[in-house]
C-alpha cells in the first residue's frame, strides 16, 4: 500500500473507531437508560421530539446495536486482516453511515414545528450529520478505489 492510500486507510479506521465508541455510548446505552442519556445531552427529550420521536430514537438505537455496530466491528477487524468479508461488512456500515444522517437531517429541516430543539442542537446537527454522511460517502469511494490492495 502506498503512503497516500495508507493515510486514507488510517483515517477511515480511526474515524470508524471514534464513531463506534459514540454509537456504543449514545445508542446502545439508550436501550438501557434513555433518560440518563437525555440528562447528559446525548439523546433528545420528549419535549423536543415527542413520544413518537423517542420511539423512533429507541428503534434506531436497537437497529444500530444489532446491525450497524457489528458491521463496523466486523469491517474494521476484517479490513485490518485484509479479508474480503471485512471489505463487504465495512462497505455496508458506510452505507448506513450515509443513510441515517440524511434521514435525521431531512426530518429536522422539514419538521421544525414538531421537533423543537434548542438553537445550539440545530447548529450541531447541521454540522455533525453532514460530516458523518460525508465520511460514509468518502469511505465507500475509498474502499471501491482501493479494493484490490485492501483484500487478499
Amino acid at each position: 500500500m502506498n503512503t497516500k492510500s495508507y493515510i486514507g486507510f488510517r483515517i477511515l479506521i480511526i474515524f470508524s473507531i471514534i464513531l463506534l465508541i459514540f454509537l456504543l455510548v449514545g445508542q446502545s446505552f439508550a436501550l438501557i437508560n434513555y433518560d440518563f442519556l437525555v440528562s447528559i445531552g446525548l439523546q433528545e427529550s420528549v419535549e423536543e421530539i415527542t413520544l413518537v420521536g423517542i420511539a423512533f430514537a429507541k428503534g434506531f438505537a436497537f437497529g444500530d446495536t444489532v446491525i450497524y455496530i457489528p458491521l463496523i466491528i466486523a469491517g474494521v477487524v476484517g479490513l485490518l486482516k485484509r479479508k474480503r468479508w471485512g471489505f463487504h461488512a465495512f462497505f455496508g456500515s458506510l452505507a448506513i453511515s450515509v443513510y441515517w444522517p440524511l434521514v435525521h437531517l431531512f426530518a429536522i429541516i422539514i419538521e421544525q414545528e414538531a421537533i423543537t430543539l434548542p438553537p445550539g442542537k440545530y447548529l450541531s446537527f447541521y454540522i455533525i450529520l453532514p460530516l458523518i454522511a460525508s465520511y460514509g460517502l468518502w469511505g465507500m469511494w475509498y474502499l471501491y478505489k482501493h479494493q484490490n490492495i485492501l483484500m487478499k
